[in-house]
């Protein structure tokens, strides 16, 4: 337990535009402090300006060597790096906040949180989304029951991912470090809809890539149907190929007391809300999308990340997404795509 009026000190991997997030949202939390960065790359070609006078090392196995004290380290790297990456800094004592996904497998995830349950440290998985206010709302509605009981999910998602995003010799992708479109792109929304509604079976799919064939190792596009276990039925419509800029994320639902769509371009607003005796209430602004020049991302909402690190590791509060919820996720992706990796992609 970190006392009070210490500082909790974070070290971040990965110098990228997420690491970059997180080390600033670290230096705008008064209660935390930067200790260090760590990238393979020179420093010189990172664009490192905001963060002058930060010690910068270019291997974890430097940074830990370096006899740095410090009590979190902020796994932002490549997804196929995660799992080892995290498994490491817990090995030599540390907490995890991991970014998404936790892994890109299961039992990489599995072995995360064996190391993290030997060494008694915790880890934190980055889902973000769940702090946006119509997410913040739809869980209470669900947990409430005002819906009834669930017969449809559906989620959709269309996003724009081209060129200017899948750069040659980069990692995103690649099989080994970047996974697939629903581990990058949409593995927030899968969350959301897990964390609403529970665990899935009997799925189902179809899977094309429309507009990747030379930028990326996978699929961009799917149709993917499954049964809820605790009832009711659902699907994920996504894809990447949607010209020049996002179109929406949305979430549809179906129950025998009422209806919701959340929508916009990131689940961000409320489109529809129809429930049995039940005024919708007004709901603060969602923060905007993190914006990255030529593409957007989920909602810009790392800083709740930082607090609820800070917060727990001072035994405030406990972790908004435990280690379990992000390996099950994982094992979601990874489930659906043994589907996709059966078929003949087109």
């Amino acid at each position: 337990m970190i006392k009070n009026d210490q500082k909790v000190k974070f070290a971040v991997i990965g110098c990228g535009h997420i690491g970059k997030r997180h080390a600033t949202m670290v230096q705008r939390n008064e209660e935390s402090e930067l200790i260090a960065m760590v990238d393979i790359r020179p420093k010189s070609e990172l664009a490192m300006e905001d963060f002058e006078g930060v010690p910068f090392f270019n291997s974890i196995e430097e940074l830990m060597e370096s006899g740095l004290e410090y009590d979190v380290v902020n796994v932002c790297s490549p997804n196929g790096l995660h799992s080892d990456q995290a498994k490491l800094a817990l090995e030599y004592g540390h907490h995890v906040v991991c970014e998404k996904p936790m892994g890109l497998s299961k039992d990489g995830c599995e072995s995360v949180i064996y190391t993290a349950l030997q060494h008694s440290k915790q880890v934190f998985c980055v889902m973000q989304n769940r702090y946006s206010p119509p997410s913040v709302w739809i869980k209470d509605v669900i947990e409430n029951q005002l819906l009834g009981d669930i017969f449809m999910v559906q989620l959709n998602c269309y996003w724009n991912r081209d060129d200017r995003y899948y750069k040659k010799g980069g990692w995103k992708g690649t099989t080994e470090l970047d996974g697939g479109t629903l581990f990058t792109q949409f593995s927030h929304f899968i969350d959301i809809m897990y964390w609403l509604f529970g665990d899935i079976s009997n799925i189902q799919g179809k899977f094309a890539d429309f507009t990747h064939k030379d930028s990326t190792d996978f699929e961009d596009s799917g149709f993917v149907s499954f049964d809820f276990i605790k009832g009711g039925m659902g699907s994920i419509n996504y894809s990447t190929a949607v010209w020049d800029s996002n179109l929406e994320s949305s979430m549809t639902i179906i129950g025998s007391k009422g209806s919701v769509k959340i929508g916009g371009q990131y689940m961000n607003e409320i489109e529809h809300c129809h429930i049995e005796n039940y005024d919708m209430p007004v709901l603060p602004p969602s923060n905007p999308a993190n914006d990255y020049g030529t593409y957007k991302g989920s909602a810009a909402n790392h800083h709740y990340i930082i607090e609820n690190v800070v917060d727990s590791l001072k035994g405030r509060k406990k972790p908004t997404t435990n280690a379990l919820e992000g390996l099950k996720v994982v094992e979601i992706i990874e489930r659906i795509y043994a589907v996709r990796n059966k078929q003949h992609i087109k």
